[in-house]
């Protein structure tokens, strides 16, 4: 049987999501255990040229719900990226699980082959479904989560390979 592209993406955005989310449980917990103000965390950058740890949450985010969207050829929800705290991109996080959750998979069925356009790094491009999810909307997930978990381990919060992984 093969799998279905609503099997190869939600479920992977889904646990990658939620490893996120314990992670920012671990962030604000080391932020109160430090006396360190959380929008010290939030507000990070690695280097001056890169966005903060807030926005990788929410270009995250934004891959989570875009790529299963466009997949089953529905309208991406438009969030607002004014998320500044912990717990303002835990709600983000939950509105994204959600979002994704609704989504009908017999609504992807065939989307290996729907063609995808889009507007990236303000161009218009276009890609087969099959294309779109393996080579923009995954990779670009995965920068953005590994991005911040990395912020918060240069941080000094205890992370592990575990807590990416969402293995408990």
């Amino acid at each position: 049987m093969a799998l279905s592209m609503h099997q190869v993406s939600v479920p992977v955005f889904e646990r990658s999501l939620k490893a996120l989310s314990n992670c920012l449980d671990k962030a604000a917990a080391h932020a109160e255990a430090h006396k360190i103000d959380p929008l010290a965390l939030t507000g990070f950058r690695l280097y001056p040229d890169m966005f903060p740890f807030a926005r990788q949450v929410q270009f995250s985010t934004d891959h989570a719900k875009g790529a299963p969207a466009r997949l089953a050829g529905i309208e991406v929800p438009k969030y607002e990226d004014t998320e500044t705290t912990i717990p303002e991109l835990q709600a983000r996080i939950a509105k994204t699980l959600a979002f994704m959750a609704s989504i009908d998979p017999k609504k992807m069925d065939g989307a290996e082959d729907r063609e995808i356009k889009m507007m990236a790094a303000g161009k218009e491009r276009g890609f087969t479904g099959y294309s779109y999810l393996f080579t923009h909307a995954m990779p670009n997930f995965f920068f953005h989560v590994t991005t911040a978990y990395d912020m918060l381990r240069h941080n000094g919060v205890v992370l592990g390979k575990r807590d990416f992984l969402n293995n408990p």
